[in-house]
């Protein structure tokens, strides 16, 4: 019970501060954006996009907790893959982007276009170069 409470709280915030789920249309794939770290790939509002090492080619393991802090980039319903992108299949039903394979996600904690401060995280997190 304690766990869904924690849940939801997060839930609550993240509303509350405006978290949204990083999104990629087809026709915006390869995206890019010059930050601190250099050009790197952004969503569709400019949002830096992370990898992460525990993933496995065209598999998220990031589910639970860790897709709250670290939302999957969604795809469109009918979506179709294209170059380096390809669509990967969630528990859930939906699917998410990925990049080289390795499925791509947003950070809750970057509130700005640009924002990098997932990458690194954990030594696990990494923005994604073109």
């Amino acid at each position: 019970m304690k766990s869904a409470v924690t849940i939801t709280m997060i839930f609550v915030i993240c509303l509350l501060a405006g978290c949204t789920t990083p999104t990629i249309a087809t026709e915006e794939l390869g995206k890019t954006r010059d930050t601190s770290v250099g050009l790197i790939l952004v969503d569709s509002k400019g949002m830096t996009i992370y990898t992460y090492d525990e993933d496995e080619p065209g598999k998220s393991n990031c589910t639970g907790m860790c897709a709250v802090f670290w939302p999957p980039v969604e795809a469109a319903q009918g979506a179709s893959p294209s170059g380096k992108f390809t669509l990967v299949g969630r528990g859930d039903g939906s699917q998410q982007w990925a990049y080289d394979g390795m499925p791509l996600y947003g950070y809750v904690r970057d509130e700005r276009p640009g924002d990098v401060a997932g990458d690194g995280a954990d030594g696990v997190w990494h923005v994604v170069y073109p």
